[in-house]
């Protein structure tokens, strides 16, 4: 069984640059769903270079892989069977849509438990229906809201773990973090020599704090999700070098940035930020410098809840060459 909502379709962007799910329905294995109807904006983000997403420092949390939200009224249920009866008879169709159209009216015209498909409430509430994270539809946890459409009245929270919740709106926009790449800067650019420092930084313009606020229309609820970067990791690719600092975690500067530009005359100090490679690469060979920016979450929502969601981090490797010092003996 699958219902497909009237609704207008959304999935494009709006005037203000936000989005909005289709508010289509379909069908994963036995559940019915429908694409989301929340909206997400962003503010803050870098233009500057790539984007991604941020990935949870706490292995045993991820965003909500789906939720239940209002999508349906009591006359779209009663069009959705209507249509479901028009296309028997077609070739390759045969009876399903009679078949499909009696399981509807089973459950929402007949009493068991809906009658006339709450025609008699229209205004007053809605069906609510599973909805699914476009960004973790794959996800085996993507099955677990697996209840048919529900009626819900206008301004009453369901007693369902899973159903639109400001925690869960922020949760969403944790997953619509677009944070910059972290294709840092290092000194010397090409190849780097063995025992000399090499200085990495990253540019303050493009580490700020990145908010998305996801809303659900219609209902004024929204929760804004803010992420703010507060170190870099670096992994210089080998147990054979030292970082600076000796943990490989540059805190973010005042200003925004991390670590400090080189400038002529420092070959030879210690950069705040760097690694010392105490061996060659090798010939055409090098080093997979991992370099991944931590990021704090927090959220607030426009029914005062709030609070802290964990730790994102989102990292690139660069391959660095190193090689030895070549001498000249006289």
């Amino acid at each position: 069984m699958a219902l497909v909502p009237t609704a207008a379709q959304a999935g494009s962007k709006t005037d203000d640059g936000s989005s909005l799910g289709d508010a289509q329905g379909n069908r994963q294995g036995r559940n019915i769903t429908v694409e989301t109807k929340v909206r997400t904006t962003v503010k803050g983000s870098s233009d500057s270079g790539r984007t991604g997403n941020l990935s949870s420092s706490d292995g045993n949390w991820t965003p909500p892989a789906c939720w239940y939200e209002p999508a349906f009224s009591p006359k779209e249920i009663q069009a959705t069977v209507k249509t479901w009866r028009g296309i028997s008879g077609l070739p390759f169709i045969g009876s399903i849509g009679d078949f499909v159209g009696d399981t509807l009216d089973q459950r929402y015209k007949d009493g068991k438990p809906y009658k006339n498909y709450n025609l008699d409430k229209q205004g007053e509430g809605m069906f609510w229906a599973a909805a699914v994270n476009p960004n973790r539809k794959d996800d085996p946890e993507a099955m677990a809201c697996d209840k048919p459409p529900f009626w819900v009245d206008n301004g009453v929270t369901p007693p369902e773990p899973l159903a639109v919740s400001p925690q869960i709106l922020a949760e969403y926009a944790y997953d619509e973090l677009p944070v910059p790449g972290t294709e840092i800067e290092m000194r010397p650019t090409e190849a780097t020599k063995v025992n000399l420092p090499t200085w990495i930084w990253l540019d303050k313009a493009k580490f700020k704090k990145i908010s998305v606020t996801a809303s659900l229309p219609g209902t004024g609820l929204s929760a804004t999700t803010t992420a703010e970067p507060v170190s870099l990791h670096i992994d210089p690719g080998t147990s054979d070098a030292q970082t600076y600092p000796a943990s490989g975690d540059c805190e973010i500067n005042a200003d925004g940035s991390i670590g400090e530009p080189y400038a002529n005359g420092k070959a030879n100090d210690t950069p705040p930020c760097g690694v010392t490679y105490l061996r060659a690469s090798g010939s055409d060979g090098s080093y997979p410098l991992q370099a991944t920016v931590t990021w704090n979450i927090s959220w607030t929502s426009t029914t005062g809840e709030g609070g802290d969601l964990p730790e994102g981090t989102f990292g690139a490797t660069q391959d660095v060459t190193v090689q030895e010092i070549q001498s000249v003996n006289r």
